[in-house]
C-alpha cells in the first residue's frame, strides 16, 4: 500500500472539547482518536450524551475544539486561513439528524441546492441538471426543486439533506443519527437508501448511531464512546461478536438477538 493511500481520508487526532469555564467547565469529548479511511464506513455508537454530535460538529467547524485535531486528506484543519478552511471545510459534508431545522422555510429545495453547490452565484438555472441529477439519486422527482421543506415529509427532507451533502461530492460524509426521528419503516427505507449509495459512490462515512442493528448493517468499522472517552474501536464483525469492553457488551445485550442475525448479512466490500 502506497504512503497517501495509507493517509486517512479523515483523521480526528487526540480531540477535546469542553464547554464552559472554570468551576462550571463540561467536558464532552476526551482525547478521542478515529480514524475513517477512504471508501470505508466507520460507525461512532454510544447512548444520548456520550458527546457522538459534538465530535460531528467539531469535525465541520460548529464547534470549536479545546485540544486535538482534524485532518482531512492528512492536511490539518486548524492550521488553515479562514478562506482555505472554507474551502477545504466543504469536502466534508455533515448529513444532520432533523433536516427540517437545516433547511431554509424561504427557500425551495432547488434553491437550497444550488447554494450548497455554489455558494457564491448560487443559480437554480445554471446548476438544473446537476441538482435534478442528485434528486433523483435519492429517489425524489425532478419537480421537488420548485417545492419547499414543509411540503415534504419526514423521510423526504431526509433525502433532500443527502442529495445536498452528495451534490458537493464531499470527500467524507457524516452522518447524525439520520434515521433517529423516523418511523421504522422510513427509517428502514432511508438506510436502503444509503447503502445503495454507499456501494455505487464508494463513499467515505462517519456513520453516527445509537443503534447498533443499524451500525451492524452499514459499518466497516465501529468506535465506541462512553461519557466522552472513546472504549472500543475495530472491525465492526469481530467487535459484535467478541466485544472487550464492559459497556460495549452492555450496549449489545439491549439489542433483539433478532435484530442483529437479521443484518448479520456481508457487505459486497466483503465478497
Amino acid at each position: 500500500m502506497s504512503a497517501v493511500a495509507a493517509i486517512p481520508a479523515l483523521e480526528i487526532d487526540d480531540l477535546s472539547v469542553t464547554f464552559g469555564h472554570g468551576a462550571k467547565a463540561v467536558t464532552a469529548v476526551r482525547r478521542v482518536s478515529i480514524d475513517v479511511p477512504v471508501g470505508h464506513t466507520v460507525g461512532l455508537v454510544g447512548e444520548s450524551g456520550s458527546g457522538k454530535s459534538t465530535i460531528a460538529k467539531a469535525a465541520v467547524g460548529i464547534v470549536t475544539p479545546s485540544a486535538g485535531r482534524i485532518l482531512l486528506g492528512g492536511v490539518d484543519l486548524g492550521t488553515l486561513g479562514h478562506g482555505d478552511q472554507a474551502v477545504a471545510r466543504r469536502r466534508l459534508q455533515l448529513i444532520p439528524q432533523d433536516p427540517y431545522s437545516s433547511l431554509s422555510p424561504r427557500r425551495t429545495i432547488g434553491e437550497t441546492m444550488a447554494e450548497a453547490l455554489d455558494p457564491v452565484r448560487a443559480s437554480v438555472g445554471r446548476h438544473r441538471d446537476r441538482i435534478v441529477h442528485w434528486l433523483e439519486a435519492v429517489k425524489l422527482d425532478a419537480d421537488s426543486l420548485v417545492r419547499y421543506p414543509h411540503e415534504f415529509s419526514g423521510g423526504q427532507r431526509q433525502r433532500v439533506a443527502i442529495a445536498r451533502a452528495l451534490a458537493v461530492e464531499p470527500q467524507v460524509v457524516i452522518a447524525d443519527e439520520i434515521t433517529s426521528a423516523l418511523d421504522v419503516s422510513v427509517q428502514a427505507e432511508i438506510l436502503a437508501l444509503l447503502v445503495q449509495l454507499r456501494e455505487e459512490l464508494d463513499l467515505t462515512m462517519l456513520f453516527i448511531s445509537h443503534n447498533l442493528a443499524v451500525v451492524r448493517q452499514v459499518c466497516d468499522r465501529t468506535a465506541v464512546l462512553y461519557r466522552g472517552d472513546l472504549v472500543e474501536s475495530g472491525d465492526t464483525v469481530a467487535m459484535f461478536a467478541d466485544p472487550q469492553h464492559d459497556y460495549t457488551r452492555t450496549l449489545l445485550a439491549a439489542v433483539p438477538g433478532s435484530a442483529l442475525m437479521t443484518l448479520d448479512q456481508p457487505s459486497s466490500r466483503d465478497r
